[in-house]
């Protein structure tokens, strides 16, 4: 039977910044726990993990720098579910978005020829930076060299963003009803969060939980595939992906996995399961033309498709946990 959710979630204020109740969440995990029999994980014959991306206030709370619309009701709807199947779901693994003001893809890292940092959004190639239409304030043979390997890997072209998810500040927390989830999952399971940060190296950009989008940029190494989480994500017999953006994190979190699952282990493929309804596209910028590599709607809706070609399940959190 489907389980209630706990007293002190309310579903209106998802979108808003509070501190977490920790004496009031630990008091009624203790109660539902025993209320509704929910065995510890450990005693799961079924391991089925909640791996949310970036669930973080820089993404999902109106007012932060880089929130994407769509975020709240897709945290909604996420908690609703893993409320739901709480008795079922063994783990919950969070990525986090780790960063410092002097980071590559942050305003303070460039300056045009006038010595005015670049505008969030903003698009800076190799070109670019070729031709002195934007320097590196720091490290500037090193960000070409990083410029034109993400340009090489065909993925993405460097964007700068609003400062966010800073080491420290606000923005870089779970949301507070998800991490009243996350706490509560933990006393009513009788097993702890996994947390897993990434994004700090100032020389690359981090999308993906996985590994850095460069992972060397002038013989220095600056990231490398993550392993270990990928080792413990494996422990579990379903993987349930939710976050924030489908677009961004999401999409190269499920990427990376994909690739990984191709080389070693193609079966496993179908132990990932994409909530498509807990995610939201970064919009597009209002560019006109708007070039291709910046129609993120687009780049999320057709990476989608191709993560259930590949043998990825899409599911949505109103689907039966089988």
């Amino acid at each position: 039977m489907p389980l209630p959710a706990p007293r002190f979630h309310d579903d209106a204020r998802v979108g808003q910044l509070y501190l977490e109740r920790v004496a009031e969440v630990s008091a009624e995990a203790y109660r539902y726990a025993a209320e509704h029999r929910v065995r510890p994980a450990r005693e799961d014959r079924l391991r089925i993990a909640a791996f949310g991306i970036d669930a973080q206030v820089a993404f999902c709370t109106p007012g932060a720098s880089l929130f994407v619309p769509g975020a709240v009701e897709d945290t909604q709807r996420t908690l609703r579910w893993l409320y739901t199947h709480l008795d079922r779901l063994t783990g919950l693994v969070f990525s986090l978005d780790t960063h410092r003001a002097f980071q590559i893809f942050h305003p303070g890292w460039w300056k045009d020829a006038e010595g005015r940092p670049p505008a969030p959004m903003t698009v800076i190639t190799a070109k670019d930076v070729r031709e002195g239409r934007w320097r590196a304030t720091r490290h500037p043979e090193e960000s070409l060299a990083y410029c034109e390997g993400l340009e090489a890997s065909g993925r993405y072209v460097l964007t700068i963003w609003p400062y966010h998810a800073l080491l420290g500040g606000q923005s870089h927390a779970l949301v507070p009803a998800m991490y009243e989830a996350s706490l509560f999952h933990a006393l009513v399971r009788d097993t702890p969060t996994h947390f897993e940060l990434k994004g700090e190296h100032p020389l690359t950009e981090n999308y993906s939980v996985m590994a850095p989008e460069v992972t060397e940029v002038k013989g220095q190494r600056v990231g490398e595939f993550n392993a270990r989480l990928m080792e413990h994500l494996m422990t579990f017999d379903r993987v349930y992906v939710f976050g924030q953006a489908s677009s961004h994190c999401v999409l190269s979190t499920l990427r990376d996995l994909q690739q990984y699952l191709e080389r070693t282990d193609k079966s496993k493929l179908s132990r990932i399961h994409i909530l498509e309804d807990a995610m939201s596209p970064v919009p597009a910028p209002p560019l006109q033309p708007l070039p291709p590599a910046l129609d993120f709607p687009r780049l999320a809706k057709e990476a989608l498709e191709g993560f259930r070609a590949a043998g990825m399940r899409v599911v949505r959190t109103t689907d039966p946990l089988e």
